[in-house]
């Protein structure tokens, strides 16, 4: 008869101990997450348009004696598409 090792020698094993060690290490991670990006020292300090010394990029360059130019414009023409020309396109266009 064969013998049912289940009920005869059950395993002494307790995973209590990594378990806990992870669920605190979880719960450290998450706490000094949110002190770290929500702490006191890291407030948004908006500035009101009286207090603000330049509105965009240009004001603040123009201010030190950078000259601001446009960059140029791109090429209307495409260089052609490597590779061979489809005979018939996929979508005809109507007329």
């Amino acid at each position: 008869m064969a013998r049912n090792y289940s009920e005869e020698n059950p395993s002494k094993r307790s995973g209590g101990i990594p378990l806990l060690a992870a669920i605190v290490i979880a719960v450290l991670g998450v706490l000094g997450m949110l002190i770290v990006d929500h702490g006191p020292w890291n407030k948004p300090k908006a500035q009101t348009a009286a207090v603000a010394n330049y509105t965009t990029t240009g004001d603040a360059a123009r201010a030190v004696g950078a000259a601001v130019t446009r960059s140029e414009p791109k090429s209307q023409l495409e260089p052609v598409a490597p590779g061979p020309k489809p005979v018939h396109p996929a979508n005809p266009a109507t007329p």
